[in-house]
């Protein structure tokens, strides 16, 4: 009895891996083929991806490099530290919006200098795209290709971005526009018991000079996906025109 109860287990799991077979199988050979349901070859559809984010980071960098690319852009600009929000009411409070201003617009000139630094680690991650990984972009979501390039280089881009937010941030006294903020803000805390704040403005420029990079990437990527004219050769118009 005990045998022929695993007899029958044994057989029931055979036929459903034999039943799932043909369609791995399937999409294993159209693979080795260089086969997509649009005609396209492994090379072509990797080239047009290439192309595609040569294209979008190219934009991305021109756009939030320029000068204030990232001031100038609601989605992009920089805000007063959150974890220093109180600083910036407090101040408001006590008439201080220049200053608050002017503080907040050389955190986002830092940050414009970081990304016109970015091209060339962008591009490395272009060159190192395999067949699958493009695959994976072509049949992915609108973020596809931007996620890509946001796993492959947000460690090295984090790296590079760092020492030249901190020399931005010297060249435009960032640390002077803020320690007599902080100053200001810490003395009205005296009084208000309010506790002092020094929060680490290099690392918060950093990342959100990142955030702000790959959200221009993740625009142009959308506009190559979905508008017809952003498809600039015959072979992004092949690639991405069957979507």
């Amino acid at each position: 009895m005990y045998k022929a109860i695993c007899f029958l287990l044994f057989t029931s799991i055979t036929v459903a891996c034999t039943a799932q077979f043909p369609k791995s199988l399937k999409e294993v050979t159209n693979a080795v083929q260089g086969v997509t349901g649009g005609g396209l070859t492994n090379d072509e559809v990797v080239a047009g991806l290439k192309e595609a984010l040569e294209q979008g980071a190219g934009q991305a960098v021109a756009t939030g490099s320029a000068v204030d690319g990232f001031w100038n852009d609601d989605q992009l600009r920089i805000p007063f530290p959150p974890e220093a929000e109180k600083v910036r009411s407090t101040l408001l409070g006590l008439g201080m919006r220049g200053p608050v201003e002017d503080f907040e617009h050389t955190m986002n000139t830092a940050a414009e200098q970081a990304v016109k630094e970015a091209l060339p680690i962008l591009r490395d991650a272009v060159l190192g795209m395999s067949i699958g990984d493009g695959f994976t972009i072509l049949r992915g979501g609108e973020r596809a290709a931007t996620n890509y390039l946001q796993d492959k280089t947000t460690a090295p881009l984090r790296e590079k971005f760092r020492p030249i937010v901190e020399q931005a941030n010297d060249e435009v006294a960032l640390t002077n526009a803020w320690e007599p903020l902080a100053s200001a803000y810490n003395k009205a805390a005296l009084f208000t018991g309010g506790r002092a704040v020094d929060p680490d403005l290099d690392a918060y420029v950093t990342d959100r000079a990142l955030d702000g990079l790959f959200n221009l990437i993740a625009r142009e990527e959308l506009r190559i996906r979905e508008d017809p004219l952003a498809r600039t050769s015959e072979l992004l118009k092949r690639v991405f025109g069957g979507q």
